[in-house]
């Protein structure tokens, strides 16, 4: 076991989700492929133009914040972050400094420094040597979260990123999906055997998968402790995260605050939040989060963990399921979770579909399915059958498709007692060899049973029946 403290501060940015960019008119839209669409004179920075706020990108900060029980400043205002690069048109950043619009907070148990608002810089390509300036992004309003330097692990690291997802998209400020860089992870890592006492920090930026999150973090604590148990030493630097190699390297040496310049800017008012926003009234609007929502699923539902995580890690999947289950016990909500999980999303996974609005069955198809799965007028088998046509037909009207197609479970004891019986009649052998001890044929005779009953027999019945039965 090593005798190494490791010691991680994660900054993670997220693209919020609002109508216009931060500073102009211009569309935000992750979605447009043609470059340089969603552009203007504010975006490129051409002389003469000034910015103005978005008032909606502000709200979502407060409405994350007050979701993380932060503190939401009075005060605040917009700075200078002065570096030059070609997918920063103005020569500097808009983003805050001394006065962040959010202080404090936790999630997971990870204390938060701050959540500050700033611009998306553009995205460049580097082809065949030469690099393609794509300004779309180029404005777009984009939350910073800062922890503290309180994580020790990789593991703990993937979760708090997870977690911090979940509440972006509950609260509805970023859609926050990774594969298209609207949610982007910066690792601050340092190893030491001194508990009073940090390592030289080493920054891995613009890391864009959980997956690759734990990666880098592993790769560079492993990195740090084989440098100094070599006698070497630990630049400071910031590295990037090669996905093929999983390994980090060097890109370049690590910048101070003050290497960056930052001053007020002098184009954007002071900000005084309690003028513009009712916080008490963002506060009370919050929806339910996923730590109460998972609290919920499993107190009152008794849903075993897993089931838990797999919901609510999707608001749409977590919305689904309470919609269909609203008014139901426990049993129906574990029965509901069961077929939800195990089959439908095994069912989109086989189609390579992600769960949408347009890819779950009806909401109301899916309830009665599981009503008639309850009442034992469907059995597993013709649920399992029919699931795939909800999925096809929204719409789809489940008992009369059920009737349709002869899915009806027959609970008639008369109707199973004459199955059964010709299910014997017709195999003596096995009948005699059951007799003789091989209790193993039994599931055998019910799956006779079913088959001639085209699978509409209740499965329960029949195993009543035949054990009465195969006593004389």
């Amino acid at each position: 076991m090593s005798d190494y403290i490791t010691t991680i501060g994660l900054e993670i940015h997220a693209e919020l989700h609002t109508n216009s960019k931060m500073w102009c008119g211009c569309k935000n839209d992750p979605y447009e492929k043609r470059p340089n669409q969603n552009i203007c004179e504010v975006c490129m920075a051409h002389p003469g133009t000034l910015p103005v706020a978005n008032k909606e990108a502000i709200k979502k900060v407060i409405t994350v914040g007050t979701a993380v029980g932060a503190n939401i400043a009075d005060f605040t205002e917009f700075d200078r972050k002065n570096y030059f690069y070609p997918d920063i048109p103005k020569g500097y950043q808009l983003s805050q400094y001394k006065f962040p619009i959010v202080s404090g907070g936790s999630i997971n148990g990870v204390e938060l420094t701050r959540i500050h608002l700033e611009e998306d810089t553009a995205k460049s390509s580097h082809i065949g040597g030469t690099t393609l300036v794509d300004y779309n992004r180029a404005g777009v309003p984009l939350m910073e979260l800062v922890t503290e330097p309180v994580i020790h692990s990789a593991e703990q690291s993937v979760a708090f990123a997870r977690e911090l997802q979940r509440i972006l998209r509950y609260v509805g400020a970023s859609e926050a999906n990774m594969e298209m860089g609207q949610m982007r992870i910066e690792a601050n890592i340092s190893v030491s055997k001194d508990p009073n006492k940090f390592g030289t920090k080493v920054e891995v930026k613009n890391i864009n998968s959980f997956a690759s999150v734990f990666g880098a973090i592993n790769y560079e604590v492993a990195r740090h402790i084989a440098l100094i148990d070599e006698g070497g030493a630990v630049v400071q630097e910031t590295r990037g995260w090669d996905d093929a190699k999983q390994s980090t390297f060097s890109q370049r040496k690590k910048e101070n605050a003050h290497d960056y310049r930052y001053f007020p800017d002098p184009d954007l008012p002071k900000l005084y939040l309690s003028k513009l926003f009712n916080i008490d009234e963002i506060k009370n609007s919050l929806p339910e989060l996923p730590v109460a929502k998972r609290a919920r699923f499993t107190n009152v539902f008794g849903l075993k963990d897993d089931s838990v995580e797999i919901l609510t890690d999707s608001l749409l999947l977590s919305s689904f399921f309470d919609t269909v289950v609203e008014g139901k016990d426990a049993n129906f909500a574990q029965l509901s979770a069961n077929y939800l999980i195990s089959d439908i999303l095994g069912l989109l996974k086989k189609e390579g579909l992600e769960i949408g609005d347009d890819t779950l069955p009806g909401t109301t198809s899916f309830k009665t399915l599981i009503e008639m799965v309850v009442s034992g007028e469907l059995s597993s088998r013709g649920a399992k059958d029919l699931l795939p046509k909800l999925l096809a037909d929204k719409k789809l009207d489940t008992r009369a498709t059920a009737e349709l197609l002869g899915m009806i479970q027959k609970n008639d004891p008369e109707l199973l007692k004459s199955i059964v019986s010709e299910v014997l009649e017709d195999n003596p052998k096995q009948v005699a060899d059951y007799r003789a001890g091989q209790e193993s044929m039994f599931m055998y005779f019910v799956g006779q049973c079913m088959k001639k009953s085209k699978g509409a027999g209740n499965p329960g019945l029949f195993q009543e029946i035949l054990k009465e039965a195969l006593k004389n």
